[in-house]
């Protein structure tokens, strides 16, 4: 009887913990961009996902985001921006500048190859 209580006890704790995990708000990280001489960057680090993970750009300033994988899934090797056309592989631990179009004002979201990793792009 006592196993089956822990058991019970254990299960509700799993599935409290997965619930909270996949359908919690999580703390976003966001930066945004300082302009120095006319073009604006945003280091972003790829280990586990995307940090910061939304990154606010001036609209009209050139803009390099700075990509560095540490991560050794191949999962996110790529970077994706589906409405800018770009999709990039990102070599491990190499500095990968991807240059972005901020004529346009808007959202714009970003994903690892294989759809699973998201980051967001606001141009304001």
């Amino acid at each position: 009887m006592m196993i089956k209580i822990i058991v019970l006890i254990v299960g509700l704790t799993l599935i409290g913990f997965i619930s909270w995990w996949f359908f919690g708000k999580h703390a976003v990280a966001t930066e945004t961009a300082n302009v120095e001489n006319n073009v604006q960057k945003v280091d972003v680090e790829v280990n586990g996902g995307y940090s910061p993970e939304t990154v606010v750009l001036k609209q009209g300033v050139p803009a390099i985001l700075n990509f560095t994988r540490q991560d050794p899934s191949s999962c996110l090797d790529r970077v994706v921006f589906p409405e800018f056309g770009i999709n990039r592989e990102l070599p491990k631990g190499q500095l990968e500048p991807i240059k972005i179009d901020t004529s346009k004002a808007g959202e714009y979201q970003w994903a690892c190859g294989m759809d699973m990793f998201h980051g967001k792009l606001i141009i304001k």
